[in-house]
Order: structure tokens, then sequence, then C-alpha cells
């Protein structure tokens, strides 16, 4: 009997996990395991650790859906696997089990969202413009029509871009801390600099979501991780929601 995809799900069901750069098929800089398929990686290396991703976290050949990721407001959900990534979008969302929702990050905040009683879930690619213009709201809004509650949701903020080591020019800082409050910040060099996770986390609470947790691993300073602002070209980690349908 087929599970109705708005049914209730235990919190133990619903999945996610954050890859690292080690054990795949890509050569340098790209090495080893990445997954980003628009950095200039090898087309081969990148179908393989894709392969391995879905092995590993258990879920069935092509179901794990990616996206086109463009730094907009744009929400796309989805209710089948895809061939190809969706075409310009910066969130997925689904109700469907065993579909898995995959966001790719370099220093950008990666934002898995879950409503476990609703069975809706979202990823989230949560950049510098993306986080200005709106990409939480949006996504938020989305999860409500598909049933999930603010107060139900919980959120996961993935590795990402330290205000510790994010720096920015002050006219920016500025600019981004009057759309996304909170996320301003002096670097450890006492520079202008952003903390986009504490503004999201600010911003997602002010929503009505009360549970965020966040991986406390900055991108630029933890090499186990790829990071753009630290050597480009480079790779792409992976952050990925689902919601378990093996017994």
């Amino acid at each position: 009997m087929t599970e109705p995809a708005n049914a209730p799900v235990s919190a133990a069901r619903v999945r996610r996990v954050t890859t690292t750069r080690a054990g795949g098929a890509s050569q340098a800089p790209y090495d080893s395991f990445n997954l980003g398929d628009h950095v200039g990686d090898d087309p081969a290396a990148v179908a393989a650790n894709r392969e391995r991703l879905e092995r590993e976290i258990g879920v069935e050949p092509g179901h794990v859906v990616w996206m086109e990721q463009i730094h907009s407001r744009n929400v796309t959900v989805v209710d089948g696997p895809r061939a190809e990534p969706v075409e310009a979008t910066d969130a997925l969302v689904t109700a469907v089990p065993g579909l898995a929702l995959a966001v790719l990050t370099a220093d950008c905040v990666p934002i898995l969202l879950s409503d476990d009683e609703a069975g809706v879930l979202a990823a989230v690619h949560a950049g510098r413009v993306g986080a200005r213009i709106g990409i939480v709201p949006a996504v938020i809004d989305t999860m409500r029509e598909l049933g999930a509650r603010p107060e139900r949701i919980g959120a996961f903020l993935g590795p990402a871009a330290s205000g510790a080591k994010y720096e920015v020019p002050a006219a920016m800082a500025a600019d981004v801390e009057q759309h996304l409050p909170g996320s301003r910040c002096r670097t450890e060099k006492g520079t202008d600099g952003l903390d986009l996770r504490a503004g999201i986390r600010r911003q997602l609470q002010d929503l009505g979501v009360a549970a965020v947790a966040q991986d406390p691993r900055c991108t630029i300073s933890d090499a186990t991780l790829f990071s753009h602002r630290r050597g480009a070209p480079t790779g792409r980690l992976a952050s990925v929601i689902w919601i378990d349908t093996t017994k």
C-alpha cells in the first residue's frame, strides 16, 4: 500500500545529510566528492559522485532532485523525479516520500526545512543575493500552501561562510542588513562582514519557525569543505533532505 503524500511522518524518518570533499571521483581542483555539474569538472566524475550519493543515502536511482541555482527567490514544487536539474530556481519543496531534495553550495547557506507532521520538505539555496531578496519567506509561503505550519517547521542551516571570515564592503553590509536584519557583523580582522546564517535564523524566527539548528562549520576556514572564496575554481557540497521510505 502506498503511503499518502500528506500522511503524518515520524521525525525519525526525515533524513538530512551534508557532504564533504572526501571520497569521490573528481580530480583537483574539484577533489574529490564534487557534486556540482556547472563548475568545470569532468561530467563523468560528477555523475559517478551523484550515483554514489544516491547509494549512500539509500534513495532510488534518479530520485535526488537538483536545481539550476541562479540566486533568485524562485521556489519550485516537485512531485516526482527529474531527469535534469530544475531550471532557474533556488528552492525545492515536496510532499513526496522517497524524493530527495538537494542544494549545492560552496559558501552560500544551504537550508533544509521540514514539517514532519505534514510531510512537507524544502531545500533552499540562500546566498547573499537570494537571502537579501526574500527566498526564505517565499519558501515558507509555499510550504504553507502544501499544508505545513511555521510553528511545526524545523530548520537546519548547513555549513557556510562565517561572519568571522566573510568580508564585504561597508555599503554592501549595510544594504544586506537593511533587507536581512541581524546579518551585518565584524570579521575577525575587524572589517565589515556578513553572517548570513545569523540573519536567516532571525528571519525564520520572525516567520514563526522556532526550531532552527545550525552546523557550526565555516566553509572558508574548514579545508574538508568546498569554498569558492577560499579557492576558485572548486567543487560544490550537497545538503539533502528526504523522507525515508525504507522499513
